[in-house]
């Protein structure tokens, strides 16, 4: 589906988990491959600097957990925790104290955008209050970006669906640890959730 003019709306860049958790192989407990890691990160950085000169807000919701109990308390990354998964790291991502709960440097400018921090799970509505930043700033339309593209990124594109916001992947702004997953993630999204398109177009609608 093509891309509507985003003229009228009332649009957010959501960014989901651009922390040193995944993107920085010193220190990621979940990373995608080096050379993801640092395209993404890149793409981010010069869509972000573009969103903040037209004056979009920029919101990062940033997964963080108390303890270990709380990451295990979910049934199947418990059980995929220590294997050959893709998620074998779960238990020890994003605990207190870690650098991997730092934004990526690059991607983070502290006096413009605002953060959310302690997402639990894949969707970023899930207990935090994503919305209530989105609402009571009267934002509809949701620029997604960020990782995992066949997870968190699916996960709340889904979400801002049924919540009846306008959700728009930024396509060369997200990507997955679970690469054979993440062209199969986007086609899901443009059949039934949202719009994908590349940073390009979408900074031509705005």
């Amino acid at each position: 589906m093509t891309l509507p003019l985003l003229t009228g709306r009332r649009p957010a860049v959501v960014t989901i988990d651009l922390h040193r958790g995944h993107l920085d192989p010193a220190v990621a407990t979940m990373p995608l491959p080096a050379d993801a890691a640092a395209r993404v990160t890149k793409a981010n950085a010069e869509f972000l600097h573009e969103v903040r000169r037209r004056e979009v807000p920029v919101v990062h919701v940033v997964t963080s957990y108390r303890s270990v109990a709380e990451i295990a308390s979910n049934p199947w990354w418990a059980a995929v925790a220590d294997t050959d998964a893709s998620r074998a790291g779960v238990l020890r991502h994003q605990l207190p104290g870690s650098p991997g709960l730092e934004l990526m440097p690059e991607v983070y400018d502290e006096d413009y955008d605002l953060v959310v921090t302690g997402k639990k799970r894949y969707d970023c509505f899930a207990a935090t209050d994503l919305d209530h930043v989105l609402r009571s700033r009267s934002l509809d339309t949701l620029l997604l970006t960020g990782v995992n593209t066949n997870s968190c990124v699916l996960a709340t594109t889904v979400a801002a669906n049924t919540r009846d916001y306008a959700p728009v992947v930024v396509e060369d702004c997200v990507d997955t640890m679970d690469r054979q997953a993440h062209e199969a993630a986007l086609t899901v999204i443009r059949q039934a959730f949202g719009w994908v398109a590349p940073a390009g177009e979408v900074l031509e609608a705005l």
